[in-house]
C-alpha cells in the first residue's frame, strides 16, 4: 500500500528509529535512559538491522517469513525518518536524534567548499570521480553529537558492532556507530554467531544489506528479493534460537522500499524546467534537496511544484522544517545542509537523474520518501 492521501509523518520522540537504542539500553538497566518502546528488561540486547526490510512489505510477504511474521502479529511499526534512506536512518539510530539535530539530511546533501557530499560512500558526489572526504571532512565534525556507542560505553555497557569488513572505516560509521567495537563479518553464519555471543550486560549490533540491494536491482517482492527474504527469516530464527536465558533480540529496518517503474521516472537531467535557476541537485530519486542560485528560490520551487504536481510533495526548506519532516528540532548547521526546496516523492514516482546519476536511476527499487511504505519499519522483540 502506498499513502496517497498526504505525507506520512514520522513519530518523532515516539516510535521512530532514534528511540531503538535508548530503549535498549534502559534494558539493560543504563540510567537516564527513556524506554518510549517499551522494551522488556534484559540481560543482554542485540539489535540486528535489515536493510530495506519495510513493515509493509514484510506483511504483504509473510509467507516467505514465517517466523519474523510470527513476531510482527504481536508489535506495531516504528518510523524511519525523512530522508527515509540507509545512511541519515542508521545515523539516527546511533545518536538517538532525528536528521534535524545529526545533520545527516539526505543521501547527499550540500557541504560548503564540496559541493554534494555522499553521505553513504563520504565522497564527493558530482557526476566527475568521486574523491574520498574522510580527512577533508572528518565525520566527527559533519555529525559531531555524541553516539549512542559513546554514551553505552561510558555507562559501562560493552557494544560490539557486527557488519562487513569495508564498513569498519567507513566515514558512516564513524559517524553513526563511532566508538564501538568493530567485529567484521562477511556471511550470515559469522553475522549470527557476533549476535548470539552477546556477553551479560552487553549490546551487540549486527547490520544485513543484501535484501536492500536486491530490492534496488530487481524491485522488492520480486523473485529474488522473496528468496533472499526467506534467508534473513531463518537467520533471524536461528538467533532467536541461541539467545541465552533473558538475552534479547530486536530486529528493524532503515527504510521500506517502492517500485519506481519507466513510465514514473521524471528525468531531471533532461528537463529545463528543473534545471532553471538550480545550482545543486542533491537528495536521490525519491526525496530531493535542491540547492537554488542565490535569489532564484521562490521561481524554482514554482517550477518543481508546477512540473511535479500531484507527483510529490513540494515544499521550501522553511515550509519542510516547520512541518517537522526532519523533526522537531532542525538546528542551523542542518538547516544550512537543507535544500531551498524540498520534493518528496508520492505514489510510485521518482526524479532520476540519468546523466549524473546513472547507477542510482536505473535502480527499480528506490525509497527516501513520506509514504507508509517506506516510513514503516519494523521493531520486532523476543527473548530467550
Amino acid at each position: 500500500m502506498i499513502d496517497e492521501t498526504g505525507p506520512y509523518l514520522p513519530r518523532y520522540g515516539e516510535r521512530s528509529l532514534a528511540e531503538v537504542v535508548p530503549s535498549l539500553l534502559s534494558a539493560l538497566g543504563v540510567r537516564d535512559m527513556a524506554n518510549p518502546l517499551e522494551v522488556p528488561a534484559a540481560t543482554s540486547a542485540c539489535l540486528l538491522l535489515v536493510d530495506g526490510l519495510g513493515w509493509e512489505l514484510l506483511t504483504t510477504y509473510a509467507a516467505e517469513a514465517p517466523f519474523l511474521a510470527s513476531l510482527a502479529a504481536s508489535s506495531e511499526p516504528i518510523t524511519a525518518g525523512f530522508p527515509a534512506t540507509t545512511c541519515v536512518s542508521l545515523v539516527s539510530l546511533g545518536t538517538g536524534t532525528a536528521s534535524g539535530m545529526h545533520g545527516i539530511v539526505g543521501y547527499t546533501f550540500a557541504v560548503p567548499e564540496v559541493g554534494l557530499l555522499n553521505a553513504l560512500t563520504w565522497r564527493t558526489h558530482d557526476g566527475g570521480q568521486p574523491q574520498d572526504l574522510r580527512e577533508r571532512l572528518p565525520p566527527h565534525q559533519v555529525q559531531p553529537m555524541r553516539t549512542m556507542v559513546q554514551q553505552a560505553t561510558a555507562a559501562g555497557v560493552d557494544v560490539t558492532l557486527a557488519a562487513a569488513p569495508f564498513q569498519a572505516r567507513s566515514g558512516l560509521t564513524a559517524a553513526a556507530f563511532g566508538g564501538g567495537r568493530f567485529d567484521p563479518v562477511v556471511a550470515f553464519g559469522d553475522l549470527a554467531a557476533a549476535l548470539v555471543s552477546t556477553k551479560p550486560g552487553a549490546l551487540s549490533y549486527g547490520y544485513h544489506g543484501d535484501l536492500d540491494q536486491l530490492g534496488h536491482r530487481y524491485g522488492p517482492g520480486s523473485l529474488p528479493w522473496r528468496l533472499q527474504l526467506r534467508q534473513v527469516d531463518r537467520l533471524v530464527e536461528s538467533v532467536a534460537q541461541h539467545l541465552p536465558p533473558g538475552g534479547l533480540l530486536a530486529v528493524t529496518a532503515d527504510h521500506g522500499m517502492v517500485e519506481v517503474p519507466e513510465s514514473q521516472r521524471i528525468d531531471a537531467d533532461s528537463e529545463p524546467m528543473l534545471q532553471a535557476g538550480v545550482r545543486l541537485l542533491g537528495g536521490e530519486v525519491r526525496d530531493r534537496h535542491v540547492y537554488a542560485e542565490p535569489g532564484a528560490q521562490a521561481e524554482v520551487l514554482a517550477a518543481w511544484r508546477e512540473r511535479l504536481g500531484d507527483s510529490a510533495w513540494v515544499l521550501s526548506r522553511d515550509e519542510a522544517i516547520d512541518a517537522g519532516w526532519f523533526g522537531p528540532t532542525v538546528v542551523e548547521r542542518a538547516r544550512a545542509r537543507i535544500g531551498d526546496v524540498v520534493a518528496a516523492m508520492r505514489g510510485q514516482a521518482g526524479v532520476v537523474r540519468r546523466t549524473a546519476e546513472p547507477l542510482e536511476s536505473s535502480m527499480l527499487g528506490q525509497h527516501g520518501s513520506l509514504t507508509t511504505a517506506e516510513q514503516l519499519v519494523p521493531l520486532l522483540i523476543c527473548q530467550g
